[in-house]
Parts: C-alpha cells; structure tokens; sequence
C-alpha cells in the first residue's frame, strides 16, 4: 500500500489513461498555445543582488511529481493555483489545496481575444496559511504558466523549495492536423497521465481570497 493510497478510495476518484493519448503524444505541442495567465502582469523583480534571484528554477513534470509526492517521508504540498470554477468543475489532484493566484476578469480584450486574468493580492498571505518557507511545495495550474509566476512569488517570499508542475493538470494541446483531438489538452498533464484525480471537493482544502 503506497503513502497516496489513503486519498484514492471512493467512486469518485478517477485513474484516466486514455488509450488515444498514445496516438497523439508524437504530435508536435503548440508552442504558443498558453493560457489566459499569460495576460498577467509580470510579478515583482526580486533584488537582482539578493539571494531570491539565485533560486533556480525547479520543474517537475506530472508524473515527477506526484512520485515524489508518494516517496517523499515529509509530505510535499500539492498547491492548485487555478480559480475555484476549474478546481471544481475540470477536476483536482485528489490531495491538492486550492490556493488560487489569480481571478478571471470578464472584460473582453480585442487585441488579445481573450477575457485576462488578474492577480489576486494576497495570495502568498493565502499560502502561508498552509506552508511554512521551509516546506517542499509542488505548484500545478492549468498547463504551466500561472503556475511557474506563482513560484516566482513564493520564492520571492522565502520560500526555497517550490517546484512548478510543467505540465499541470490538463497537459499541453494537440497540434497534429491529421488529428480529431486537434487543439484539445489530451498531450501529458495530470489527468492525461493516469495520475489520481476527482471532482469531489473538501471546502477546507481550498484558500480563497476573501474578496474578488
């Protein structure tokens, strides 16, 4: 019985390993296909003489880190960044906090044809609710890209062994025209990678902010 067992039981935790995904993994990823996060505005520099700025960057993907999740004797913290409605309603690492960094605006931006997001102010506040500077956190958005700013926050507030989760939980997009799957998030990721997942939701697990 591994360590992670105890948070798999019940019907509503699903091991998805789709079987088409071994068809389009060979599919070239769509580099520029990132996600709303990318109209965040850039996070504070840290002091370019400091110790911050000398924080390498730690990336695991999916698959690294829920291993080290399971291996690990002190439990690494799995933090979710992404809002309440894609925690909720796309489905969640079962052992993960939601600790939202950003909110969803919703004023249309025609040069982006995009609704931007936003960030949340007190969100390393939000954090240190949880985790302490010295704890291992593992940060997983949607595909990578909140959740790399994210880290850049946390260490920015001490914290010195945060990993972002490169492909976070719904992977990269197919790009193969040839493909039916074209342009969906079916290419590594959490769910995509047969990793433990659910849609069940304990509201203790999730630091939201107190206004948006």
């Amino acid at each position: 019985m591994t360590n992670g067992e105890s948070f798999l039981k019940g019907d509503r935790v699903h091991w998805t390993i789709p079987l088409f995904v071994v068809c389009t993994l060979a599919a070239s990823v769509n580099s520029k296909a990132g996600e709303n996060s990318s109209q965040l505005p850039a996070p504070p520099q840290a002091n370019e003489e400091g110790p911050v700025s000398q924080l390498p960057a730690l990336v695991l993907t999916a698959i690294e880190a829920y291993a080290k999740w399971t291996t690990a004797s002190d439990k690494p913290i799995i933090l979710d960044v992404r809002t309440p409605e894609e925690f909720l309603f796309v489905g969640h690492a079962a052992m993960a906090w939601n600790v939202p960094l950003a909110a969803q605006s919703y004023i249309w931006d025609p040069t982006t044809n995009q609704f931007p997001m936003t960030l949340l102010p007190d969100f390393v506040s939000r954090v240190e609710q949880i985790a302490k500077p010295d704890n291992t956190l593992l940060v997983m958005c949607r595909s990578g890209n909140r959740s790399a700013q994210a880290v850049k926050l946390l260490q920015q507030a001490g914290f010195r062994n945060v990993y972002n989760v490169s492909d976070g939980m719904e992977g990269e997009l197919v790009d193969d025209p040839r493909s039916v799957f074209r342009g969906q998030r079916m290419v590594n990721g959490w769910k995509n990678s047969g990793l433990p997942w659910t849609y069940d939701v304990d509201p203790k697990r999730m630091i939201l902010p107190t206004t948006r």
